[in-house]
């Protein structure tokens, strides 16, 4: 992207994004390997990140969907520089033991780090305490134990890259400003800083009506649920503005309040009992964005428009250290700043650098799937149900909203596989015939735990892979752990002779769900 003068802080110093520039070995980082897959003219994962927004009313207008058809790359993004995708780790993981790797997954890296993030350190914006064990860090509403005002949220993971199967189990959690959590005496409020968030929500997901758990109308003075009396409301409308201390702030359709922050973890896989795969203790990875600005509707297409004629054109991408540095992260020039922290060789957590920060900016600047920057809120099961730490054991495979089938059925069907590559043999093997068509009946008798779950065995092979990784600091080549021979990716892409979808194989993706049928 190019260098924009947004910026809470003042304008982004030029000559700066251009040292910055300077340090990266990968200039098109912002391209993850998925983006190099063989579609071989048929099959289709990347329908999920771009998408063609000819006609309705998602404010991404950035009208990418021709990425799925065609390998429409810079002339230097046309080479694959993802080099640990093509390494064969098999040397190095035999000589990993499963008990070693177990024993590794199962220490907690997070407590070092919170004792870390003060206040002085620039910092201190995303501790949370207990974040190695969720089950002390949230209460069965999600609210964070220690005061901090996170806030966990139950969702369906997105295909395909976050499903545990593929290498990580993740979590989500949520955070709004102080205003939205008080009331307008200033008093803490955990009943309206749950309304709130349901406003944020219906928001998002252009809901008319969501569940809350039931709340006392005449304690807040405000009809909740449009019945026209203060009673016990079970539900909440859509309403032009915040309730509390917040009252003030209209809602923006589509968009967060300015000051929402995000807090995103990736984890190694646990396997108890020799039998069950669960999110282990140690973290792989902590993603956190914090949106820092507010744009209009218009400045928002404006932005999208550039965007798009930037990749039309064929320049390379260019961010910026939000200032100071260490406060934020890169600036995504769309209201939000990006930063993430990674494991060190010893496994301790660290910030990353700017090239590592680098390759989140692919999703969450330049695709056209997204809703605001996010992936995961707009995914949050409707209502009250949604709210509390993320548990798959259950969840129905609902649709997309305009699809009649479920997501992950769906997402095999188009995809020929489990995964973008086509590369997770156990998936193949688990839920299609002959691994070429997918047995449908069995994929609808299961829920989303079991779809997406991987084996003991997988389980430790992707932690050993990844392990290594972590061993040799190689992000910037990559940090997917991908298993066996990587026969289905392109190392350089020729467009001129690369096979092309055909427009009937297609689609238009919207990440939100029909959750109906569950809420029932």
């Amino acid at each position: 992207m190019r260098w924009f003068f947004l910026g809470l802080l003042g304008f982004i110093d030029i000559c700066s994004a251009t040292a910055f520039a300077a340090q990266l070995r990968n200039e098109e980082a912002v391209i993850p390997p998925q983006c190099y897959t063989k579609t071989e003219g048929q099959h289709n994962p990347c329908y999920i990140c771009h998408q063609s927004h000819p006609k309705g009313t998602r404010l991404n207008t950035l009208d990418d969907g021709v990425l799925q058809a065609a390998y429409a790359f810079s002339e230097y993004g046309e080479t694959n520089h993802w080099k640990n995708f093509f390494k064969d780790f098999s040397k190095h993981t035999a000589t990993v033991t499963d008990s070693a790797v177990l024993d590794y997954v199962r220490q907690d890296n997070y407590a070092a780090l919170y004792s870390e993030l003060t206040p002085a350190s620039g910092q201190g914006a995303i501790a949370l305490k207990d974040l190695g064990s969720p089950d002390k860090a949230f209460d069965d509403l999600g609210f964070a134990n220690d005061g901090s005002g996170w806030v966990a949220f139950n969702y369906k993971p997105l295909p395909s890259s976050f499903w545990p199967t593929n290498g990580s189990a993740d979590d989500v959690m949520i955070r709004l400003p102080m205003l939205f959590r008080q009331t307008e005496d200033g008093k803490s409020s955990r009943t309206l800083y749950l309304l709130n968030l349901s406003l944020v929500e219906l928001s998002i997901k252009e809901l008319p009506r969501i569940s809350i758990p039931p709340t006392e109308e005449a304690e807040i003075g405000v009809d909740l649920d449009g019945d026209g009396a203060l009673g016990r409301a079970n539900s909440i409308v859509y309403r032009q503005y915040y309730l509390g201390a917040a009252a003030g702030i209209p809602l923006q359709r589509q968009m967060y309040p300015s000051g929402t922050e995000f807090l995103h973890t990736l984890r190694y896989l646990d396997v108890r009992d020799k039998e069950q795969v669960v999110a282990a203790k140690r973290v792989k990875e902590i993603r956190y964005t914090k949106k820092y600005k507010d744009l209009s509707e218009p400045a928002m297409r404006y932005m999208y428009n550039v965007e798009q004629r930037e990749k039309e054109q064929g320049r390379l991408p260019n961010y910026a250290w939000a200032k100071p540095v260490e406060k934020a992260g890169l600036n995504n020039g769309m209201g939000w700043y990006v930063q993430s922290w990674l494991e060190d060789k010893e496994g301790r957590l660290r910030l990353a650098n700017y090239e590592e920060n680098f390759f989140c900016m692919g999703c969450h600047t330049t695709v056209g799937t997204t809703i605001d920057q996010s992936f995961s809120f707009p995914r949050k099961i409707d209502g009250a149900k949604g709210w509390g730490y993320i548990d798959l054991a259950g969840m129905p495979d609902v649709p997309n909203r305009n699809e009649l089938e479920g997501e992950y059925l769906t997402y095999f069907t188009r995809t020929g596989g489990g995964d973008e590559f086509r590369q997770n043999e156990e998936m193949l093997t688990r839920w299609f015939d002959d691994a070429t068509q997918v047995d449908t009946d069995l994929v609808k008798s299961a829920d989303v735990k079991t779809l997406i779950t991987p084996s003991p065995e997988r389980a430790l092979a992707l932690n050993k892979v990844y392990w290594q990784i972590v061993k040799t600091q190689s992000f910037s080549q990559g940090r997917d752990a991908v298993l066996g021979n990587k026969r289905n990716v392109f190392d350089h892409i020729d467009p001129a002779t690369a096979p092309v979808l055909p427009v009937e194989k297609t689609y238009h993706y919207d990440l939100r769900l029909d959750w109906s049928s569950f809420l029932q």
